[in-house]
């Protein structure tokens, strides 16, 4: 090439009949060599979506954390310019190895990858070093806007975002998913109970609730935020609250040892959902913080609550809507400040808020 250029070691191939090139891009180049489409640009002009900032310092703290484990997907981007591959040899094995060089005056568009570009780029910011080290890049070369905008359509419309249970079983850096596992393997009313990749539970499953609901409960339990250390103390705690709802609903030990029937036990009972998993975990964190030394007695006052679907002059409008369960927000809430009620436990700002406007609501101010 007869001008300044980029060089890139690169492997070519052939997809829809058009070479493409995969290259190992020094990430310090990354922030100065790749464009993403200004936010300001009208959507019809623009080959990407606008880029969501709140989403940078979360994969920026991924990657300074996990210096040894990080691990990046291809960035795909097109080269609008002149761009040449020179093979190592015109046939044979080495026909499609060779040297990618693209013309410094092209313009390289991310068409998928723009939030890791991004949060790399912050990163370099605090970890120079980083930049030594390399990210995969698929180049292709581009053919105008619609194009580029169809390339993001196709590289997007299939991709499938794994399931939020699925997430927590894979995760192995945040102790509060370790410790969700554990539970549903440990704890005497979830063993063979907890559906492990799935985030919702069909009709006929064997499993009462699902991982991500474990998680989701525990945490509001151990009142835990993202990615903090979970104390002996308080697996300890954890693992004991669970079992002694376990001894107060003994339908889950029984579904659990297959003497009781998961599906009609879905049917039959609102604890059996979701729904009141994650208000008994926010329940249960006001009990133990109120009456430190003796909650579990306390906890048996809810051996009192008619926990049948058939009862829904009560459970409708709190743990569900129009007959069918519900996990929306309020819906948790609502259940919560029920489930506090009972156990004389003072509720928050936002349950008593949500709480009088459902009880004005039933005009019962």
């Amino acid at each position: 090439m007869d001008e300044a250029c980029y060089t890139f070691d690169a492997i070519r191939g052939i997809q829809a009949g058009k070479s493409y090139y995969l290259v190992m891009c020094p990430i310090k180049l990354i922030s100065k060599i790749f464009l993403f489409d200004e936010d300001e640009l009208p959507a019809e002009l623009r080959a990407q979506r606008v880029i969501n900032r709140s989403r940078i310092p979360e994969i920026t703290r991924y990657i300074l954390n996990n210096p040894t484990e990080y691990a990046f997907s291809a960035l795909t981007a097109s080269i609008d310019g002149k761009v040449e591959f020179k093979p190592v040899a015109e046939t044979g094995a080495y026909r499609n190895i060779g040297k990618l060089e693209i013309a410094m005056t092209s313009r390289l568009m991310i068409n998928d990858g723009q939030h890791r570009r991004a949060a790399i780029e912050e990163a370099l910011k605090e970890r120079r070093d980083f930049g030594e080290e390399t990210i995969s890049v698929v180049f292709f070369i581009d053919e105008g806007l619609k194009r580029s905008q169809q390339l993001f359509v196709d590289l997007n419309k299939h991709a499938v975002k794994p399931s939020n249970s699925l997430t927590v079983l894979f995760e192995h850096r945040e102790p509060l998913a370790d410790l969700a596992k554990h539970l549903a393997m440990n704890v005497v009313g979830f063993k063979g109970l907890i559906e492990m990749e799935k985030t919702s539970i069909s009709n006929r499953s064997i499993k009462l609730f699902t991982l991500s609901g474990l998680y989701q409960a525990t945490r509001a339990l151990l009142q835990n935020p993202a990615k903090s250390d979970i104390t002996p103390q308080q697996q300890r705690l954890a693992v004991d609250f669970w079992n002694t709802l376990s001894e107060i609903f003994p339908e889950w030990k029984l579904a659990s040892e297959r003497k009781a029937s998961s599906y009609d036990l879905r049917k039959e009972c609102v604890h059996a959902h979701g729904v009141v998993l994650h208000a008994l975990g926010i329940m249960g964190a006001s009990l133990i913080a109120t009456y430190p030394n003796d909650w579990k007695e306390r906890l048996h006052a809810l051996k009192k609550i008619n926990w049948s679907r058939t009862n829904t002059g009560f459970w409708e409008g709190r743990a569900m809507l129009a007959g069918r369960m519900s996990k929306a927000h309020n819906n948790v809430i609502l259940t919560a400040s029920y489930l506090k009620k009972v156990l004389d436990l003072p509720l928050t700002e936002e349950e008593a808020r949500i709480e009088e406007s459902y009880l004005r609501a039933l005009g019962e101010d």
